[in-house]
């Protein structure tokens, strides 16, 4: 075993439900016909993949060749990738960002190792991401250097037809928006996923960094229909109508066109305000745009104000720490902070209590962090000490996970009138644009801050984040380690975050579904015959829904 990939496994794995990529296979497709034709007869087969080495189309240019595939379970769907099965060349021109050779016994499986492949790159020629690899293998024995120079002239044709077929686009939606803007009162933005065009109407209200965000918002209310109107919460906290429509060129889809009303008292509060360079709302400690963001801005208001003890909740990672300091800074109370593990009364109950009845009588404020870890034997001696506390000169904040449980505990959290809930960041997509500039910011300290790429950002919006911010926060560490001061692109993020789940792509009612299911195996500890019972289906159309939904071990939190 070497990082958990098995070397003598013979099963590749595979992924139902994922989306075929179009515009990689219309572009791909006659340059392999044309490849396969001039190599017909040799022992050779061509093998498309995606950007995340999953097989997409395969053409054996003679018949023992395509059996040979079969048998090495190398088929449309499989996953080449190099953290499934090691070493191949797919797998490593993938990760690496360049062709790559992998012959015989360099093969990291050993079934594969009578094998041999050279892979290419394919990237879009404007953008320069990442959009597919293409591959010519054979047997070790037919191996040749020839295949390497075959394999990049194929390559570059591919991504020459991407271009062209991305400029008739993108002319496509230009042509619309010129068309609006002659004839709409309203402030118009298209968009495609590499680039965003504004009318002078929409300058105030967005920024090339809001990008990601509103093709994010924009293709979720279009996932299955054409055509949405609604409320639109950009950065700011500026409110607007708005009516997203799909662009399309010849049953393609070249972009979204989003036509925006703001109201006087929006367009006044734009005016008055300096012009939108960064694109993040809530520059405090709650950054971004969604509802659920605004909400916690202002009961963080509200219990800044009490004058009694302050109970934090939310799931692990969710920023509970990180606001009970604020809330210290805020109230401006004399003394420092002092945090208490609720978890370490388990190990020394007398020492513990004697902390916490040492630290209530200093000046300053008090967090105990975790207090549903407290046994539940102990939470009627915390409530009295907590209580006595009262009228002090101390602040008691704490933080939990949960927000119900044994009488004991509730007892304990009714000590703290003043509640603020944290949501976890699955629950709010729209926001992890503008968290995860701010902790760019935080983490660089220098300037001029490193830009994360739109594609970088779609790809942080589709994940699932079990971790909530404080796993954000790590993933854009390591990102930021392998970009040396350059723009953060899709490589540099780890491996396993490099492609959005499934979720991004899922229509409204499909998300519903999805967070029902979520919801079932947590209650149920992951157990999926119980969370089959409680949803009242099928073990077997669990499984189906898990798969199809992009249901995997990261996006349960435990």
């Amino acid at each position: 075993m070497r990082s958990g990939v098995e070397r003598v496994g013979v099963e590749i794995p595979g992924g139902p439900g994922i989306d075929r990529p179009v515009r990689l296979l219309r572009s791909a497709e006659p340059v392999i016909e044309r490849l396969g034709r001039r190599l017909e007869g040799q022992p050779l087969v061509i093998i498309l993949a995606d950007a995340e080495a999953r097989v997409v189309a395969l053409r054996a240019c003679r018949a023992e060749v395509r059996d040979w595939c079969d048998c090495l379970h190398i088929v449309p769907g499989c996953r080449l990738a190099e953290e499934t099965i090691g070493t191949n060349a797919i797998g490593c021109a993938v990760e690496e960002r360049r062709p790559f050779v992998v012959v015989g016994p360099e093969h990291y499986r050993v079934n594969l190792q009578g094998f041999s492949a050279r892979a290419v790159p394919v990237r879009h020629p404007v953008t320069g991401v990442l959009k597919g690899v293409l591959a010519l293998a054979c047997r070790t024995e037919d191996d040749s250097v020839l295949m390497l120079p075959l394999v990049e002239d194929a390559a570059a044709r591919i991504e020459t037809d991407l271009g062209d077929d991305a400029t008739r686009l993108e002319r496509r939606l230009l042509d619309r928006f010129l068309q609006i803007t002659r004839r709409s009162t309203a402030a118009v933005v298209c968009l495609n996923r590499d680039l965003l065009i504004s009318s002078t109407l929409a300058g105030p209200l967005v920024s090339p960094v809001d990008q990601p965000f509103l093709w994010d918002w924009a293709s979720r209310k279009l996932a299955d229909r054409d055509e949405y109107c609604g409320e639109l919460r950009l950065s700011g906290s500026v409110v607007v109508q708005a009516r997203c429509t799909t662009v399309r060129e010849d049953d393609q889809e070249a972009g979204i066109l989003i036509e925006m009303r703001p109201g006087p008292a929006t367009l006044t509060a734009v005016g008055a305000r300096r012009p939108v360079t960064s694109g993040t709302t809530g520059e405090g400690p709650v950054p971004g745009r969604s509802a659920a963001a605004e909400r916690v801005r202002r009961e963080l208001t509200a219990v800044a104000r009490s004058q009694g003890p302050i109970l934090i909740t939310g799931e692990p990672g969710t920023g509970k720490a990180f606001l009970a300091r604020h809330l210290h800074d805020r109230t401006g109370l004399p003394g420092t902070v002092t945090v208490l593990e609720t978890g370490q009364c388990i190990d020394d109950p007398l020492a513990w209590f004697e902390r916490l009845r040492a630290a209530l009588a200093i000046p300053g404020t008090l967090v105990l962090r975790q207090i549903d870890e407290l046994p539940v034997e102990f939470a009627p001696r915390a409530v009295g000490l907590v209580e006595r506390a009262d009228g002090h000169p101390i602040q008691v904040i704490a933080t939990a996970r949960l927000t119900n449980g044994e009488d004991a505990m509730t007892r304990l959290r009714d000590c703290f009138p003043a509640r603020l809930q944290l949501p976890p960041l699955r629950k709010r997509a729209e926001d992890v644009a503008d968290i995860a500039r701010v902790l760019v910011r935080d983490l660089t300290r220098r300037s001029p801050v490193p830009r994360l790429e739109p594609a970088t950002v779609q790809n942080l919006m589709g994940q699932v984040w079990p971790g909530n911010i404080r796993e954000l926060r790590a993933v854009l560490s390591s990102a930021l380690l392998r970009s040396v001061r350059r723009d953060i692109a899709i490589e540099h993020l780890p491996p396993e975050y490099r492609s959005a789940p499934i979720r991004h792509r899922l229509t409204s009612l499909q998300r519903v579904e999805r967070e029902a299911l979520l919801n079932a195996l947590e209650d149920s500890g992951g157990n999926k015959q119980a969370a089959a019972e409680l949803l009242g289906i099928a073990r077997s159309t669990l499984y189906r829904k898990i798969r199809t939904l992009g249901i995997d071990g990261r996006c349960l939190s435990g």
